[in-house]
């Protein structure tokens, strides 16, 4: 028998093995995966409680039980351009991430149990704003 023999390898690998290599291999997931990719991507936990789109990118509010989290996406990634993001609880100081980013700002998080808060999102020179949300 040659030593790359399949008959050597038969009864070795556990089915459940080939399944999980098969998932991996063929980007298969299961449910809830698509939504933890999601806010990876925005980088803020919790889910989304607010979305503003403006001529130059989105402001995501996002919400968990006990803090918000903002964040600014261009809407096409590119070149550094000034970009910022701002989220203030009501009776509380804003928390602001500012600067020069190819594809988002933030993102910046305050805690919001049981407060309102506002959120502004800008990307070169275009704004949207959320008012007083999550009351």
């Amino acid at each position: 028998m040659s030593r790359f023999s399949t008959s050597a390898w038969r009864g070795r690998i556990p089915v459940g093995a080939v399944a999980v290599l098969a998932a991996g291999v063929l980007g298969v997931a299961g449910p809830g995966v698509a939504a933890a990719e999601a806010a990876a991507a925005g980088g803020c936990p919790g889910r989304l409680a607010k979305s503003v789109k403006f001529a130059t990118g989105e402001l995501r509010v996002y919400k968990n039980r006990q803090y918000a989290c903002a964040v600014t996406v261009a809407t096409k990634p590119g070149p550094r351009r000034t970009m910022t993001v701002t989220l203030q609880p009501r009776g509380g100081r804003a928390v602001v991430d500012s600067g020069r980013f190819t594809r988002q700002a933030g993102p910046v998080s305050v805690h919001a149990l049981n407060r309102c808060v506002r959120a502004t999102g800008a990307v070169a020179g275009r704004a949207g704003s959320t008012g007083w949300i999550l009351c």
